[in-house]
């Protein structure tokens, strides 16, 4: 399986206001007005419960009905690969449950984040919560590629998202909107991730690219 090199930016996070997601956040070539973003109101929050391991201490997760986040083959037969895969999973997971909730201070979030990590999550986060925004729809995550440092401390975590069917919705008005008219729905994210003392994947910073999946 190939894998791509990591891409990571000190201010990736600042910038994801262009992006769907992100979970997780990351740079983007396009606007942030630009891109469609996908999350509910927080209503009715029918749990999907976290995929941790039985044992670990990992928050529990809840994401409503009203967004379906989906993560297509998202496995491996490596433990180490599945372990940055589980983790990239539930951190990706917190960052839309933390717009859904309005929380930019997700405890939640900050579990699957470093320090530096958090604060660039936060602002991401922000860019939904400081203009009334959540998220709606369908949001499926593809094709995750897993690339470990030589020290199995550090890792890469690349994956693509389709929001074609994702929206946002204003919370005062209930205006919903989607990508415009000719936006490339799939993007590519590159998340740098590091294994803290406790055995968590944590991310440290992000890359996005508009129409990346394609290449």
């Amino acid at each position: 399986m190939a894998r791509r090199a990591l891409t990571t930016t000190a201010a990736a996070f600042a910038t994801t206001a262009a992006l769907l997601l992100t979970a997780c956040g990351g740079s983007d070539d396009s606007s942030s007005d630009d891109t469609k973003r996908a999350d509910s109101q927080p209503s009715s929050p029918s749990a999907s419960a976290s995929s941790a391991a039985p044992g670990d201490k990992r928050p529990v997760i809840k994401l409503p009905s009203s967004f379906q986040l989906t993560f297509e083959n998202w496995t491996s037969s490596d433990p180490l690969e599945q372990a940055v895969l589980n983790d990239g999973k539930e951190q990706l997971r917190a960052g839309y449950e933390a717009i859904i909730e309005n929380d930019p201070d997700s405890k939640d979030r900050a579990f699957y984040d470093t320090k530096n990590g958090f604060l660039q999550s936060r602002q991401w986060i922000r860019t939904y919560t400081d203009k009334n925004l959540t998220v709606i729809g369908k949001l499926p995550v593809f094709d995750p590629k897993v690339t470990l440092a030589k020290d199995k401390a550090a890792a890469s975590l690349s994956y693509c998202t389709d929001e074609s069917k994702a929206s946002t919705r204003n919370r005062k008005t209930g205006e919903v909107k989607g990508n415009p008219a000719g936006t490339d729905p799939e993007v590519l994210y590159v998340i740098s991730m590091g294994k803290n003392a406790q055995g968590v994947w944590q991310a440290v910073s992000a890359h996005s690219e508009r129409g990346g999946c394609a290449q």
